[in-house]
């Protein structure tokens, strides 16, 4: 894999630099659609660069303006449930990094654990519990992203956290904020680990995320990221868990989720 191999290939096709990257979760890509005088550029045309393989992700980068913004949007992310090592996994953001992006913003489709969430919510997520068993920075440090050992005090960067908050608030959509825990996945969780997971402070599951804004802290990118709360997590409630669901609620509440996003990218 050559960094720099990436980056050539793209400027073949893209030679504004992007101001912002967006991470569309499950169920959120249509965001993409919105983007004026969009260039597509397949991850599968990149040398070394992963494929998306998870259902309702198109796997590509799509540039163009949004909100009179020139961003970069993943149309669809690499899992690490899909094989991919963590290396792979965070190379999405160290390419955005390289090319330019001074902003992320991240947004997944999530359990609900707190109680008090109801499905089709919002949560702003201020902090994480990383339960996937890897950090994605172990190895061979590169400094040119970032610090061998990396501070994650102010992941989530909170002047992001109160521009999030404000803008829901004059759009009146009710804005949780809470804590995401990530694990590896693919299986769902079970009732006992959402327990424990709840007594540990998580208000939200998912199996993302949590790479990507580790990778994004450690090369100094300012963060944001909205969890979209698609079920409620196993025990919560007496349903089985199904992707079906979570896609499904996922299309209910896009139009309300890009509303939100793209109010906010216009005040960055």
């Amino acid at each position: 894999m050559n960094m720099e191999d990436i980056i050539r290939h793209i400027r073949q096709y893209v030679s504004e630099t992007p101001e912002l990257g967006i991470i569309l979760g499950s169920g959120l890509g249509d965001l993409a659609a919105q983007i004026e005088d969009p260039i597509c550029v397949n991850y599968g045309d990149l040398p070394g660069f992963p494929v998306s393989t998870a259902p309702g992700h198109a796997g590509r980068f799509v540039f163009g303006r949004l909100c009179g913004k020139y961003v970069v949007c993943m149309q669809g992310r690499v899992h690490y449930y899909e094989g991919h090592p963590m290396e792979k996994v965070i190379l999405p953001v160290r390419v955005m990094k390289r090319l330019g992006i001074r902003n992320l913003i991240v947004t997944n489709a999530a359990g609900g654990i707190n109680t008090e969430f109801q499905v089709g919510d919002f949560m702003l997520i201020r902090d994480h519990i990383n339960f996937m068993g890897v950090n994605p920075l172990i190895g061979k440090n590169d400094p040119d992203f970032g610090p061998r050992f990396c501070d994650m005090s102010y992941a989530y960067t909170p002047a992001l956290r109160r521009l999030a908050k404000d803008t829901a608030e004059e759009l009146d959509v009710i804005l949780h904020e809470g804590v995401y825990l990530g694990c590896s996945g693919p299986s769902y969780e079970t009732p006992a680990e959402i327990r424990a997971f709840r007594i540990l402070g998580a208000d939200a599951v998912g199996m993302s995320t949590v790479p990507e804004v580790i990778a994004a802290s450690h090369c100094g990118l300012p963060v944001l990221a909205i969890s979209l709360i698609t079920n409620m997590a196993a025990g919560v409630l007496d349903v089985k868990l199904s992707e079906e669901e979570v896609l499904e609620i996922g299309a209910r509440r896009a139009d309300t989720m890009q509303k939100l996003v793209r109010s906010i990218i216009t005040k960055l």
